[in-house]
């Protein structure tokens, strides 16, 4: 793996990384933003630490595990991968509450236009930050913010279902890289009864 000098990873802020989609996808899985080491390769989940590559295997929805230098091969298992907010920063605290707003007006419109079946969002808080001023379900708390937790929710966007799942930033202390493919497990298992029922 390419070492980068904080330098180099400094001059990736605010790079754009290009997704990996295509029409018609199983999964897409969107992720918060573009970390610095991300976009200083131009691959998803770059950051030695995140477990987001080796979940993907353990849960079943790899056959290997794959470098993120490989992620062009997710296409052929019907898998795609965007962010919530383009810009790349060194921590996710660093984009603002309208950011998040209009990444999710941005990743409705792009879900709607790709029609995947299923899109999976890679942590509770940048659903909640992304989704909360769209039309989506009637739980709300007291305060207005929707109450949405680790698993499928009610908003569907088009005909696409929605699934939030744990972040697998090596930050995320609260899952093990085994209870994070538990839930991605079923995910995928949701993503081929579907697949079989459509088929």
């Amino acid at each position: 793996m390419t070492r980068f000098t904080p330098a180099e990873l400094e001059a990736a802020r605010d790079r754009l990384v290009p997704d990996v989609v295509a029409d018609g996808l199983h999964v897409l899985f969107c992720g918060i933003n573009p970390g610095l080491m991300t976009a200083a390769t131009g691959h998803h989940f770059a950051r030695p630490g995140n477990r987001f590559w080796p979940v993907l295997h353990l849960s079943g929805f790899t056959p290997r595990l794959m470098k993120p230098s490989e992620q062009g091969e997710l296409l052929s298992y019907g898998l795609g991968i965007t962010n919530v907010v383009a810009r790349a920063t060194a921590r996710a605290d660093e984009l603002s509450a309208e950011e998040y707003r209009e990444g999710g007006r941005l990743l409705a419109a792009k879900v709607a236009r790709l029609r995947p079946r299923w899109l999976a969002v890679v942590g509770v808080t940048a659903y909640r930050a992304a989704f909360d001023d769209l039309p989506h379900s009637r739980i709300r708390s007291s305060g207005g913010t929707p109450m949405a937790q680790v698993g499928p929710q009610e908003r569907v966007i088009g005909g696409t279902r929605v699934w939030v799942l744990p972040n697998p930033s090596g930050l995320n202390a609260h899952w093990t890289a085994a209870t994070m493919a538990q839930e991605f497990a079923r995910l995928r298992v949701a993503a081929e009864a579907r697949e079989s029922t459509e088929g």
